[in-house]
C-alpha cells in the first residue's frame, strides 16, 4: 500500500543533492511492491517513492489541479525556497496568487522526476533490495515513464482529470507526453519551448556532457557515493557545456561580449581571461552541489529517447488523433535548442489531428531559458489561455 508523509521544507539552505534523495524537504509519496512502476526497458521499480509540492487548495470538484513539469535540472521546488539553493524557486515568477498560473483559483502540483535526485527514485536513492545507493543498478528512464509516475501520484491524489499541464524544455515534452498518454485526463496543455522528438544535434550535446562526467575518475563507474566521492569535474563541465545551448549569442554577446574578467589586458594563459569563461565556470562549480551526476545521465537519456511520432507508427499526427485536449504551444525566436520549427512540426499535427491548438512564437533575445525568465508576452499568452479554458472548464 501506498503511504504518504509529509515534511515541512527546510527554512534555510545548506542540504545537499543527496541528502533530498531519500528524504526530500517536500511532500513525498512511496508505493509498496504491490504498485511497481512498469518502465519501457522492461525492468520496473517496486518501491517507487516521489516527492512533490503543492500550492493552492484542490476545489470541492478537483476540476482546477494543474500539474506543472519542470525541465532537465529542475525539481519539485517550482514556487517555493529551494532547500538546497536557497533561491526562490524556478518558476517563482509564474506561479503564486495572481500570477499566470494563479493559486488562488488553481491547485498546482508539480513532481520530482524519476531518475532525477530531489526525492523522486534516481540512482542517488538508496535500492531497498540492497541497502546502497542504486547507482547505474537503476534501469533506464524513459519521459513515458516519468510521466507514469505522475499519473499514479495523481491517482493517490484522487484527481481524475488535469484542468491543465504545462512545462518547458523536459517539461514541455511530458506534457506532450500527457497528451498522448491520457487525453482523457488533460483538459487543456501547455508545451513551452520544447518539440516531439530531440534532434540529433541535442543528443550529441548530451553525449558530451555524459562522457564527461564519465571520464572523471571519481565517477567510479557510478559507485562514487559509496566510495565517498564525487566527478565534481566531469559533472561541472557537463553543466558548462549545456548552459551554452539555454542561451543565446545575442544574450551572451549583450551581458558578456569580450570584455575581460577583472584584469585590463590578457594574461596569455588559460585562466578565466573572459567574463563568458568566468560565468561559465561560475554556473559549472554551482551546479555540482545540487545535481547528482547519475541523475544528469539518466535525465539527459531519457529526453535523448523521446521520440513521439515514433511512439505512434512514425506519424505525429497519430499521437493526438481524437483529443479533445485544448493545446497552447509557445516557442521563443531565439532559441536554438528546440527552435520554432519544433514548435510547428506539433502544432502542424496536432491540425492533423483536429484538436483545438493556438500558437505563439514569442520574440525573444534570451534564447531557451527564456520560459523561465520575465517574459511579458509568455505570461499573458499563459494567464489568457488559461482563463480561457477555466471558462470552459467551469472554473472560477
Amino acid at each position: 500500500m501506498a503511504v504518504t508523509e509529509q515534511q515541512a521544507p527546510a527554512a534555510t539552505a545548506g542540504m545537499s543533492s543527496r541528502d533530498q534523495a531519500d528524504q526530500p524537504a517536500s511532500l513525498v509519496v512511496r508505493f509498496g511492491p504491490d504498485q511497481p512502476l512498469v518502465l519501457d526497458s522492461g525492468g520496473r521499480i517496486d518501491h517507487l517513492q516521489i516527492g512533490y509540492q503543492t500550492y493552492g487548495t484542490l476545489d470541492g470538484n478537483r476540476a482546477n489541479a494543474i500539474l506543472v513539469c519542470h525541465a532537465l535540472t529542475g525539481d519539485q521546488h517550482a514556487a517555493n525556497r529551494n532547500p538546497v539553493t536557497g533561491k526562490p524557486g524556478w518558476w517563482d515568477m509564474m506561479i503564486g496568487p495572481g500570477k499566470p498560473i494563479d493559486t488562488d483559483r488553481y491547485f498546482v502540483i508539480c513532481a520530482n522526476v524519476v531518475g532525477s535526485c530531489m526525492g523522486t527514485t534516481g540512482p542517488a536513492s538508496t535500492n531497498p533490495a540492497t541497502g546502497r545507493p542504486y547507482g547505474l543498478d537503476l534501469p533506464v528512464i524513459t519521459v513515458r515513464d516519468m510521466v507514469r509516475a505522475q499519473a499514479m501520484l495523481l491517482d493517490h491524489l484522487g484527481i481524475e482529470s488535469l484542468f491543465s499541464v504545462a512545462g518547458g524544455s523536459l517539461g514541455g515534452m511530458q506534457v506532450l507526453q500527457w497528451a498522448a498518454s491520457y487525453p482523457e485526463r488533460v483538459f487543456s496543455a501547455l508545451p513551452l519551448a520544447a518539440g516531439a522528438r530531440h534532434s540529433s544535434q541535442n543528443i550529441a550535446f548530451h553525449e558530451v556532457g555524459r562522457q564527461a562526467i564519465m571520464a572523471d575518475p571519481e565517477w567510479r563507474n557510478g559507485r562514487y557515493l559509496e566510495a565517498g566521492t564525487s566527478p565534481r569535474k566531469g559533472l561541472a563541465v557537463a553543466r558548462m557545456a549545456a548552459h551554452i545551448t539555454y542561451l543565446s549569442d545575442e544574450a551572451l554577446h549583450r551581458k558578456f561580449g569580450r570584455n575581460l574578467q577583472d584584469r585590463d589586458k590578457p594574461t596569455f594563459g588559460f585562466d578565466a581571461d573572459f567574463q563568458v569563461e568566468s560565468y561559465l565556470r561560475h554556473q559549472g562549480s554551482s551546479f555540482v552541489d545540487r545535481f547528482d551526476a547519475n541523475s544528469y545521465l539518466y535525465v539527459t537519456r531519457a529526453m535523448d529517447y523521446f521520440d513521439l511520432a515514433a511512439e505512434h507508427g512514425g506519424r505525429l499526427a497519430n499521437a493526438f488523433k481524437g483529443s479533445r485536449t485544448r493545446f497552447c504551444v509557445a516557442s521563443f525566436t531565439s532559441d536554438w535548442l528546440f527552435p520554432t520549427s519544433e514548435s510547428k512540426t506539433v502544432v502542424r499535427a496536432l491540425n492533423a489531428a483536429g484538436a483545438s491548438v493556438s500558437f505563439v512564437e514569442i520574440e525573444s533575445d534570451r534564447g531557451h531559458d527564456a520560459f523561465l525568465l520575465d517574459e511579458p508576452e509568455l505570461f499573458s499568452t499563459v494567464r489568457g489561455f488559461l482563463s480561457s479554458a477555466a471558462e470552459a472548464r467551469g472554473i472560477r
